[in-house]
């Protein structure tokens, strides 16, 4: 009863620390000129993804580097898989032009190039230093981009927004309760994973995944069914980019990480479904509900596996 408390409560607190850093974190992005749409890509997608930053961080500082492996794995395979399935059986999705040419490559890109990296089952400090970088010039030639990118010419900026002082409070709130919850929920999941005899690779792609990708989840299926598919698509594939490259990067910076259980068929599963999005945003431009399904499908077949097998 204890463990499911710390889990289920660890993972109430990471979720409120997420929503109230997007949205104090966004106000000051918007404050500071930044469209709606880049927001989407960097602020909304670093921040839905910070549950698995601190989580993973937390799991790597005490040793436990197959949780933040696992994590980033099955993270990935959650917002391309399941998320995207499940807001494509809610209305079909529809990819931008600048979606479709370069992020989703991007995205490619850097998933293979960290599964090269996790080849040997090891991330030393050095590939870690390498992936942050990587994912800091990313970052700045996106926002430099977007400034003459004619998909950011129209502004949907929010009628209010809230002050300053208030902005900066909710993200400073946001962060404490993320690591607040992350502690919990990193205790909780560990010890499950002893008491089910589960690896802790397993846990990390299961529960803890599962788990640090509900902001993502909700604020994409919102997304959806407002009608503003960009946001959902861009906080997905923003999100998958930062646990590539970021979250790897962090955990590999924090101690490194060193996962003999890792399977080869978990890194290509992984680079599979992220190539695969590509072909099925390219084909009409947009994910249909029946591919949504089929995405929902590998997911649930994959997890099954994992658990299973």
């Amino acid at each position: 009863m204890t463990l499911a408390l710390e889990l289920i409560g660890g993972l109430i607190v990471l979720t409120l620390g997420a929503e109230l850093l997007v949205r104090g974190a966004s106000a000051l992005a918007l404050r500071l000129g930044m469209t709606p749409l880049v927001v989407g890509l960097t602020v909304i997608a670093f921040g839905t993804s910070a549950p698995e930053l601190v989580v993973s961080a937390m799991a790597a500082q005490r040793g436990s580097a197959a949780i933040a492996v696992g994590n980033v794995i099955g993270s990935n395979l959650c917002n391309l898989a399941l998320i995207l399935g499940l807001c494509a059986l809610l209305r079909p999705l529809t990819a931008s032009h600048r979606v479709i040419r370069r992020e989703i490559p991007l995205l490619i890109g850097a998933t293979a190039f960290s599964c090269l990296l996790l080849l040997n089952r090891e991330l030393g400090r050095g590939e870690g230093i390498i992936l942050l970088a990587c994912l800091i010039g990313l970052t700045i030639a996106t926002l430099r981009e977007a400034r003459t990118d004619s998909d950011q010419t129209y502004d949907h900026r929010p009628a209010k927004l809230p002050r300053l002082p208030t902005a900066i409070a909710q993200t400073i709130a946001g962060f404490v309760l993320l690591l607040f919850g992350s502690d919990l929920f990193v205790d909780g999941a560990v010890a499950v994973a002893r008491q089910l005899g589960w690896s802790e690779k397993l846990i990390g792609l299961s529960i803890v995944a599962i788990g640090t990708s509900l902001p993502e989840l909700a604020t994409s299926m919102v997304a959806v069914a407002k009608g503003e598919n960009d946001v959902a698509l861009g906080n997905v594939v923003g999100s998958s980019l930062f646990n590539a490259l970021g979250i790897l990067g962090v955990t590999g910076v924090f101690g490194g990480a060193v996962v003999p259980e890792l399977a080869y068929l978990d890194l290509v599963i992984l680079l599979g479904v992220t190539v695969a999005i590509l072909p099925l945003v390219k084909s009409g431009g947009r994910i249909t509900r029946l591919e949504g399904a089929g995405l929902f499908a590998v997911y649930v077949a994959y997890l099954a596996w994992a658990i299973y097998a």
